[in-house]
């Protein structure tokens, strides 16, 4: 017997609910459909359904089974996707990527990617959590920072500056810091990162800012710290516009650190798959829309 029996039947009643409609969805009579099921519990020696006459649900082993069943049929459709004739992405791409990098600029690629291969469909979740990939039925991820797990692949798809400043007001009321030291005697308005770093001849150094007021939104904090409540560390693109228009003032010019680079991350088993590999080729498109003035971005 294929190890690969019954496991399409027992998909297909999961998402039907039924075997007489399961049956049908894969062109299959239901007493095939019922005997393949049956045969793979025996297989894994596990009850995969409630059975009752009026209705067909899943047991708490059956839906742990079939996430990894669902996992592999899509892994097997793109395995013979990847070499098949073209390589169009096909299927459905799962992303994750923070919050506002995704809303800003990662949403509208992957819209207009969607948008030119009409096989795909793509969700994105936006979350400032780092998600496991791999366990959590990932594609891809956006994020910033090291990229320390062995079992993912990365690709640099854009880099962004981390910013210092602070309105002309705060600065007229409390002065400029000069030094990355002169910080501890400023109100910092903290953000998700718990450490600001700065370039100290070639050293890196690291201010842990204090402050009355913190928050996880970039946007939060940038806004505070135009209402002159203290000095801000942040990436270039939510302050940008300030800088430009000279409503922010930026500070330790002279300490500022290496810019960010930014990753897309993936199983490395998964690289080939062309839906992952012409999705990475797009996102390569995030380097210049993170460079333009909001002005200038269609999705600004």
């Amino acid at each position: 017997m294929s190890g690969w029996n019954g496991i399409e039947e027992f998909v297909a009643v999961a998402a039907a609910g039924s075997f007489t409609r399961g049956a049908h969805a894969i062109g299959m009579s239901p007493t095939h459909v019922s005997r393949a099921v049956m045969a793979l519990e025996r297989r894994v020696q596990a009850q995969l359904f409630h059975r009752t006459t009026r209705s067909v649900r899943l047991t708490d082993v059956g839906r742990i089974f079939l996430e990894r069943c669902e996992r592999i049929i899509q892994e097997r459709d793109e395995a013979i996707a990847a070499i098949g004739e073209g390589g169009t992405p096909q299927g459905h791409l799962r992303v994750t990527c923070s919050t506002t990098i995704g809303e800003r600029f990662l949403a509208g690629i992957l819209r207009r990617f969607a948008d030119d291969h009409p096989e795909l469909s793509i969700t994105i979740d936006l979350t400032n959590r780092v998600v496991d990939v791999i366990a959590e039925g990932y594609d891809l991820a956006v994020r910033t920072g090291a990229v320390s797990d062995a079992r993912l692949g990365s690709v640099q798809i854009a880099s962004r500056a981390l910013v210092t400043c602070a309105s002309p007001a705060y600065l007229a009321r409390a002065g400029h810091p000069d030094t990355v030291h002169d910080l501890a005697a400023h109100q910092c308005l903290p953000g998700t990162a718990e450490a600001w770093h700065y370039k100290v001849d070639g050293a890196l150094i690291v201010h842990r800012p204090a402050g009355k007021f913190r928050c996880n939104s970039g946007n939060v904090v940038a806004e505070a710290c135009l209402e002159g409540a203290g000095v801000c560390q942040l990436p270039d693109f939510y302050v940008r516009p300030h800088l430009q228009a000279g409503t922010l003032h930026p500070l330790l010019i002279d300490y500022a650190p290496d810019d960010e680079p930014i990753w897309v991350v993936y199983a490395r088993r998964r690289m080939l798959v062309p839906k992952i590999r012409l999705a990475i080729e797009s996102l390569s498109a995030l380097a210049s829309l993170m460079t333009r003035s909001p002005s200038d971005s269609e999705d600004g």
